[in-house]
């Protein structure tokens, strides 16, 4: 999509979020871009990823959030405007290194994007990384479109460099992966130019002299900030054109972000005979105090509208009470709206709706709740590993070694899959890395063997530093790392173990099984996940082994494989079931479960269109019934 690179000030482009915010990134030229993929901010790195070196921009896939924000953050300090994104738990990831630059500062414009992620559509939780900007002090803006996400970059960039602080650009799934009109600004040049890091170790070596001096001085900081959020054109009171505003009461909202769009949904179709206005916050960090009282005191009743926590209404409430402020203010804490999952226009209607039946008093509230689908019946899709998966392979032959007598804990990728039926090969799940830590403590404590599950990515992400650790304090465990050859997930980025980097072009690759030696793992087996025997054989001599033992099952993605071999014009052959050998175990379809395998009455088939031709099948069939198509290529 070389389309985003289009120089026409002023022209139009209908644009995904993510891609408006790499646009953005590119017009203000900003130089040095870094993250780890996670959705739902992974199409900005994806994008970056085909026309950084076109525009002049180092970009990077870095080996986690952490290293990201170190690598962006220390361009910053050293004078280039510089951007790292993440979504919401990789915040979690770089919160060491986040909150003490938030204390040295930056020279020049650092941005740094959190994507948060409610309803849990592709995390293991759905926090609110709003609190990030209260704890660390930094400036915190909130986009509710892809046009606003364009111009909040350009403005997150200018008072970055204003304030000499990084600034939180905090997003939502909706807001990135929506579409929206925007217009183009006019493409920055980024400079080539290598600049002088200008030493100031008082600033920037925090040790704990230092580091006293600078929380002074970025406390001292907060109230000018918080001045700057008074004028901040993002923040703003707008009445809805088409809410009716001949209402017998006063009715005030409070929201940001994508909450604001809900909003105005309803004010602008929904009947509540209110005069409505809605004081819309765009910069959320430090919030506007004497904007905020000028509006209550102009409303009878106000309602906080906002996802997930209760962010603003807790902060509205205390101000409100810090300088007697009559009006009464409702939100989360009355039951109007839930603390958890994605709103929509039929929930902010209910709140709305709520609040003026009973000011101070809904009658129902809306509690915590499972996400509503309604009642429209589709035909079952659960979510299943792709056919031709290596990773099944991989669970098939480890099963039969352990015989389904293990603990598994997983990691964060396509294999975390595996918890589900048929394999059942997933025990326990933290966060990204944590297999390998996990094993060490329950190797101490279980008498079963443990076998851990980690990607290649997630290797080279958090899983080195467990591994190193299960060396030193001799675990005894298993760890496969499942190597497919790419970050799979989040949309086939590269990672530090194949010869291709964030610019697109080639870069030494780091060996997995290297590493592994390096690092003192005294048993590491590379074995090929299609080969069922071979692979079930190193498990078992794995599991036999006393200490850590690593065995790297290492076959491509089979997508990735596929359309590789589409380009050259080649495939592998389908294969399909001999109907006069099969003896109707179920094996193929109760144990192994590939989802191109499917039933009709008794008789079992291999669908074509689905079918990668892996081959796993003719292995795992004990009748023989299964192999190529005849003729085939």
């Amino acid at each position: 999509m070389k389309d985003i690179l289009t120089d026409e000030p002023g022209k139009k482009m209908l644009l995904l979020g993510n891609h408006a915010i790499a646009r953005a990134a590119i017009e203000a030229g900003c130089r040095v871009a870094a993250t780890y993929p996670g959705t739902p901010s992974s199409e900005i790195g994806n994008m970056l990823h085909r026309v950084a070196k076109e525009v002049g921009m180092y970009f990077e896939f870095s080996s986690n959030e952490k290293v990201a924000f170190e690598t962006a953050g220390a361009a910053a300090v050293a004078g280039v405007r510089s951007f790292a994104f993440m979504k919401h738990v990789g915040l979690n990831v770089a919160a060491d290194a986040f909150m003490t630059l938030a204390y040295t500062g930056v020279r020049a414009g650092f941005v740094v994007l959190s994507a948060d992620d409610p309803s849990c559509h592709s995390s293991q939780n759905e926090q609110d990384n709003r609190y990030y900007a209260k704890i660390s002090g930094v400036p915190m803006v909130e986009p509710s479109s892809p046009r606003e996400a364009m111009e909040m970059m350009h403005y997150a960039f200018e008072i970055s460099e204003k304030f000499e602080e990084p600034v939180l650009f905090r997003t939502t799934t909706r807001m990135n992966h929506v579409r929206g009109m925007v217009e183009l600004g006019p493409m920055k040049e980024i400079s080539q130019e290598r600049v002088r890091f200008e030493k100031d170790p008082g600033r920037f070596v925090t040790v704990p002299a230092n580091a006293r001096k600078r929380h002074i001085a970025l406390l001292n900081l907060i109230p000018k900030m918080r001045s700057e959020s008074e004028v901040s054109p993002f923040n703003k009171v707008i009445v809805p054109e088409k809410a009716n505003i001949q209402g017998e009461r006063k009715l005030g909202i409070i929201t940001s972000g994508v909450s604001y769009n809900y909003v105005m949904e309803v004010l602008n179709n929904v009947e509540l005979n209110v005069e409505a206005r809605v004081l819309k916050l765009g910069m959320t960090n430090p919030l506007p105090d004497d904007m905020i009282e000028e509006f209550l005191r102009e409303e009878d009743l106000v309602v906080v509208v906002e996802e997930l926590e209760p962010y603003l209404e807790e902060y509205v409430k205390s101000l409100s009470k810090e300088r007697d402020i009559s009006t009464s203010i409702l939100g989360k804490r009355e039951g109007l709206f839930p603390r958890n999952f994605e709103f929509d226009p039929d929930i902010v209607e209910r709140g709305l709706s709520s609040a003026l039946e009973g000011i101070g008093s809904p009658p129902d509230g809306i509690e915590a709740q499972e996400l509503d689908w309604g009642d429209i019946e589709t035909p079952p899709r659960p979510p299943t590993l792709c056919p031709g998966c290596p990773h099944r392979g991989t669970y098939f032959a480890v099963k039969r070694a352990t015989k389904g007598k293990a603990v598994y804990p997983t990691d964060i990728g396509c294999y975390t899959l595996g918890i589900l039926p048929p394999h059942n090969a997933g025990d326990l799940l933290i966060c990204m890395g944590s297999s390998a830590g996990s094993a060490g403590g329950l190797s101490k404590v279980v008498d079963q063997p443990v076998i851990a599950f980690i990607g290649d990515s997630t290797f080279f992400h958090t899983g080195i530093p467990a591994l190193v650790n299960a060396i030193h304090n001799e675990h005894d465990f298993v760890l496969n790392i499942m190597d497919n050859a790419t970050t799979a997930m989040t949309g086939h980025q590269p990672h530090p173990g194949l010869p291709i980097g964030g610019m697109g072009g080639e870069a030494p690759a780091v060996s997995i099984e290297k590493v592994c030696k390096g690092i003192g793992v005294e048993f590491v087996k590379v074995v090929n996940p299609l080969n069922i025997k071979e692979t079930q054989k190193a498990f078992e001599e794995a599991i036999e082994h006393k200490g850590v033992s690593v065995v790297i099952t290492r076959s491509p993605c089979a997508l990735l494989l596929d359309r590789e071999l589409r380009k050259r014009g080649r495939s592998r052959p389908k294969y399909t079931v001999y109907q006069d050998k099969c003896q109707h175990c179920d094996v193929c379809t109760s144990t192994f479960a590939c989802p191109a395998f499917y039933k009709k009455d008794d008789d079992h088939f291999i669908d074509p269109e689905l079918c990668l031709g892996c081959g796993v099948c003719e292995q795992v069939c004990p009748f023989g019934a299964m192999g190529p198509i005849e003729g085939g290529e």
